[in-house]
């Protein structure tokens, strides 16, 4: 039995450094796809240019199940996932990162709240429209494909693109990438993805 405590121990100890990483002030990406396209080479290059991974259900698992370091949504809320993943993300310790100026007063309202700054938000939503040009699809299947947290998401990181890259769409990854390995992306790259957040496309 002493095996099964010694990998409980280093299983400990990996979680507390992980949580540890995220107080030390590191800023985050938010990661939150349907689409998984290009996901891990993104979640590669994401970790490279030093920013901490944190996603939701079952985005967080194809990352992790590739070795790559990502926290779950619920290590920053301190919430965990509820009404069968129907609230995952709508809480004030993900939407207060993105939202946040780089202004002394919001900075100020971080520190309190222990809050990271989040750089850069990833998600693509739910496929309803495919979903429901499908003859046999059912209410309750489109409802359930009705996406509400993943849209608020893309919205906030739009809102505030001025310090925050929005990334709906996966032919955008490799620009990013490129951009954030020669020190961050430009503004103009901020404001065409923040363009791309179209609600008539949802």
């Amino acid at each position: 039995m002493w095996h099964i405590e010694f990998y409980k121990t280093i299983h400990l100890i990996q979680y507390i450094d992980e949580l540890c990483e995220m107080a030390d002030g590191k800023t985050l990406a938010i990661i939150s796809v349907s689409d998984k396209t290009g996901l891990i080479p993104l979640a590669e290059g994401l970790v490279s240019s030093g920013l901490v991974l944190v996603a939701s259900g079952g985005t967080a698992k194809a990352i992790r199940d590739h070795g790559i370091n990502v926290h779950d949504v619920a290590d920053i809320t301190k919430f965990p996932e509820m009404l069968g993943g129907r609230v995952k993300t709508l809480h004030p310790a993900v939407h207060g990162g993105i939202l946040a100026r780089d202004s002394e007063s919001d900075r100020k309202d971080l520190e309190t709240h222990n809050i990271s700054f989040v750089s850069v938000v990833v998600c693509n939503l739910y496929p309803f429209k495919k979903t429901v040009q499908h003859t046999n699809c059912s209410v309750e299947e489109a409802v359930e494909n009705i996406d509400i947290g993943g849209v608020t998401l893309l919205r906030a990181a739009a809102k505030n693109h001025e310090r925050v890259s929005v990334i709906c769409d996966p032919a955008d990854y490799d620009n990013i990438l490129s951009e954030l390995k020669s020190g961050g992306t430009t503004r103009e790259r901020r404001q065409l993805l923040a363009l791309k957040i179209n609600p008539s496309s949802w």
